[in-house]
């Protein structure tokens, strides 16, 4: 059952009939098995109505089949000729397509919304209206069945002819930090000139703090912002904001923080020498003079030490910012008059959400997964021996469960202390639906049927079927909580240690299995002397289950 699960899981991942391919941005190569693409000649073009273009001009694409065959999937993207990345954005213009976020940015691609039969789709382009420019291709994939598909289709080359003036210059070379200037980045002391995926601020003050030379870059759909506050926490700030206007330009304002909720945009006051750059359509890029005293809520403030804050994230049509989906915070306060100090990022897991995360391994893991192995294939040892007319068996099954389940209340009732607030996204949800049933299932055992009422099979059912899903829940949970702990990490290895986890726990199940079965023969797939082949497994199964635990509660406590 456990492996049918797996395998279910397996199936899902693979299917791509609704186009959600952004997972595939780069390759733009379907996942489909081990089929590999076709290398002859596409029985399908990509053609663009216009020859040459400019900053903001827009360009109709076609696909279409030329010789009577039908596609059932495809993505579309623009590239410089030679680049990998995609670039401008897409609308729609067929209710069969839909525009996909690639490359960190919305809008890049176009796929299908099914795998109905198609022989031409139609969208169109927007060109970036700045940042460094050339020729340009449309490259498309093409779909006509699982097994059959062509990569990387080319349209003829589309010729820039706008100004090629290189971006404005509004960041400058980080070796000025710790020098003249006091630089906070994510990671740390990253360098933007040559990390397109660095978050950064860098501030310049003068002697008494009169003038600052803000900086801020970082990787966006709608804007970067940068803050001073008296505490780590989002409200009563003074915030500085660069992000796209309603036209999809760069402007500047000044706001000041107030907590959770959007914040209060101020007259921008005395800010001169403003420079931005916007590459690839995410690329941020500012800088400016300011005169402007720090306030906390509107408050001028006399002091020099502030902790930094960076914020990035969407903004709607009309150019007002929405929810931030990046956010750093320095460890502790930085004097802006003092550059020499060298300013980190707060940690970005609090002990709290540790706490939270090595629990909810430890109860799903080890507990849990060892109990619900001891109730289904150790029944028969140590039997008719126990305590207060209990088998062993259920006494083990009983206080693993009841740990387990008291381990994933502290934890819930932990994080959810902490966050105060509903964070969204599927960690959460998978986590309270595991909270859920884990009440749920003793509920159901303590008004069991007795072992021989001919109504018992439905208990059986009911408890077989609820542990089930809350194992499935429980490690999809880990598996996306593991995903926010390394969502910055270019070698996500908790997440390959966690599979292989589950692998090797497939393996054991298939192995108790197999020996349940034998036994049910009067026989056994190996012979330990008087120890049983259970009992072996279980030891194996468990020996194996700490070495993956260990490992990932120090990945954990690392982040």
């Amino acid at each position: 059952m456990f492996l049918f699960v797996l395998l279910c899981c397996v199936g899902v991942v693979h299917c791509y009939g609704n186009g959600l391919v952004s997972s595939v941005c780069g390759t733009m190569t379907p996942k489909h098995g081990s089929n590999s693409a076709q290398t002859s000649a596409a029985p399908f073009t990509v053609t663009a109505d216009k020859t040459t273009f400019k900053e903001g001009d827009q360009i109709t694409v076609l696909l279409k089949s030329q010789s009577g065959d039908q596609f059932e999937g495809f993505m579309l993207q623009a590239r410089q000729v030679g680049s990998t990345t995609s670039i401008g954005t897409f609308s729609v213009m067929e209710s069969n397509t839909q525009l996909l976020y690639c490359d960190a940015a919305a809008s890049r691609a176009v796929s299908h919304t099914s795998d109905s039969k198609k022989s031409s789709v139609q969208a169109k382009w927007t060109a970036p209206t700045s940042g460094p420019l050339g020729d340009i291709e449309f490259r498309a994939t093409f779909v006509k069945s699982a097994a059959t598909f062509w990569v990387g289709v080319k349209s003829s080359t589309v010729a820039y002819t706008g100004t090629s003036a290189p971006a404005a210059e509004t960041v400058q070379s980080n070796p000025d930090c710790g020098k003249t200037k006091v630089c906070f980045s994510q990671p740390s002391n990253c360098d933007p000139t040559a990390n397109t995926g660095c978050y950064f601020m860098a501030v310049q003050t003068s002697s008494n703090q009169s003038e600052m030379r803000i900086e801020m870059f970082g990787q966006a759909d709608g804007y970067v912002a940068i803050g001073f506050s008296d505490d780590q926490e989002m409200g009563n700030d003074d915030i500085y904001i660069c992000g796209k206007d309603s036209s999809g330009n760069l402007e500047v304002q000044h706001a000041i923080s107030t907590g959770k909720t959007a914040p209060t945009i101020l007259s921008l006051g005395n800010v001169t020498d403003i420079k931005t750059s916007l590459m690839n359509g995410n690329t941020i890029n500012c800088s400016f003079t300011s005169r402007n005293a720090i306030s906390m809520r509107s408050r001028a403030t006399s002091t020099s030490e502030y902790y930094l804050m960076i914020a990035a994230g969407p903004s709607n049509g009309q150019g007002n910012i929405q929810i931030h989906t990046n956010k750093y915070v320095s460890s502790t306060k930085a004097n802006l008059q003092d550059p020499s100090q060298v300013v980190t990022s707060a940690e970005e897991f609090p002990a709290i959400v540790k706490a939270h995360g090595c629990l909810m391994l430890i109860s799903w893991m080890t507990t849990g997964s060892i109990g619900m192995l001891i109730a289904r294939y150790l029944k028969g040892v140590a039997k008719d021996h126990g305590c207060c007319g209990k088998d062993f068996w259920f006494m083990a099954h009983v206080s693993l469960m009841a740990l387990s389940v008291t381990a994933t209340a502290i934890a819930f009732i932990l994080v959810f202390s902490y966050a105060q607030d509903w964070s969204g996204g599927a960690h959460p949800v998978l986590g309270c639906l595991v909270m859920i049933l884990s009440l749920i299932q003793p509920i159901v055992a303590a008004f069991r049927c007795e072992p021989n009422d001919e109504r018992r099979f439905v208990f059986n059912w009911a408890h077989s079927f609820i542990a089930l899903a809350i194992k499935g829940l429980a490690v999809a949970a880990i598996f996306t909580g593991l995903a926010l702990f390394e969502e910055y990490e270019e070698d996500p290895w908790m997440l390959k240690v966690m599979g292989g986890f589950v692998t090797w726990e497939a393996l054991i199940y298939v192995l108790q299995d197999l020996n349940l079965r034998a036994k049910k023969k009067d026989s056994e797939i190996c012979s330990f002397g008087s120890m049983r082949p259970e009992t072996v497994l279980l030891v194996l199964y468990l020996l194996g289950n700490l070495a993956f635990l260990i490992a990932l509660l120090v990945g954990i406590g690392r982040t």
